[in-house]
């Protein structure tokens, strides 16, 4: 329920400008969640969110890298810390499995860091499909990953 939540947190923030915890609140409820603010915050707090300012100047709540480049692989890590089940690569491919659906949130986390050498992910429901780029073996994205997931700095 957790991650189902979050999620839609994340998609709601992506696609709408809302500037306090409680518009959150009110949106999730009416998408069928049952949520006070106070775990709202808390969710706010774990994913990492901001409160930026948009083109017209009204404050918004956006994902972290919207207000600074290391703000997406920090979530990335934390992302990883939470979801990553086990990796595996071949060639120029790692396939990266989650818990039932946390897929989509760990391949958005990872789009959005542009981590070194890959190029793409493709998400499913539990496993994400992450393409390296020309000349980056799977084994060298996987290192990097597990890295991270692990807390080291990203090379």
């Amino acid at each position: 329920m957790k991650r189902r939540r979050q999620q839609a947190i994340l998609d709601l923030v992506r696609t709408e400008a809302l500037g306090s915890q409680q518009a959150i609140t009110d949106r999730l409820r009416d998408r069928g969640f049952d949520v006070t603010q106070p775990t709202v915050s808390r969710d706010l707090e774990e994913l990492g969110l901001v409160r930026v300012r948009d083109a017209r100047g009204h404050l918004r709540y956006a994902p972290p890298e919207a207000a600074s480049p290391a703000g997406g692989l920090d979530r990335l890590r934390r992302v990883l810390e939470e979801f990553l089940v086990s990796m595996d690569a071949s060639r120029n491919l790692v396939v990266v499995k989650t818990p039932p659906g946390a897929a989509n949130t760990v391949a958005q986390a990872l789009d959005a860091a542009d981590v070194d050498g890959v190029i793409g992910t493709v998400a499913g429901d539990d496993t994400i499909l992450v393409i390296a780029a020309e000349g980056v073996r799977g084994a060298t994205v996987q290192a990097r990953l597990q890295g991270l997931a692990a807390g080291e700095e990203a090379q």
